[in-house]
């Protein structure tokens, strides 16, 4: 699952991050919902989980934005400021399974390397 900031705004930075994997943790304990990676880029979130089939992906995703946001907002007001309101996710979400596209440990291994770029896929510089 994918998760942009509204407005696409770099604001998930280590306090924002460490927020969200702590209220992932206590969603888990909640719900039925596994969390199994995560990993954040400045702007959005990847979230590796599992859930019993009859869980609508929807509703997870519904679960996580909204538990996010709320601990987010009321721990680190500044990100409220910025975001003019009251909403920290964009509306929408990107969802697929892992079957779909590659195998578990690739994505699992792409999650965690979110926000840590390559130095081979860095821009090159015009001299």
């Amino acid at each position: 699952m994918v998760f942009p900031v509204k407005y696409r705004k770099a604001l998930l930075d280590e306090a924002v991050t460490t927020i969200i994997q702590e209220t992932a943790a206590e969603i888990a304990e909640r719900f039925p919902i596994e969390m199994e990676a995560m990993g954040t880029d400045q702007n959005h979130i990847h979230l590796l989980c599992g859930a019993h089939p009859k869980i609508a992906q929807g509703r997870i995703v519904q679960v996580f934005k909204s538990l996010t946001a709320r601990e987010i907002f009321r721990r680190k007001p500044a990100v409220k400021r910025v975001l003019w309101g009251e909403e920290c996710w964009t509306d929408g979400y990107d969802v697929a399974t892992v079957g779909e596209r590659a195998n578990w440990q690739t994505i699992e291994r792409y999650i965690q390397r979110q926000g840590h770029p390559r130095e081979a896929l860095r821009q090159l510089r015009m001299c």
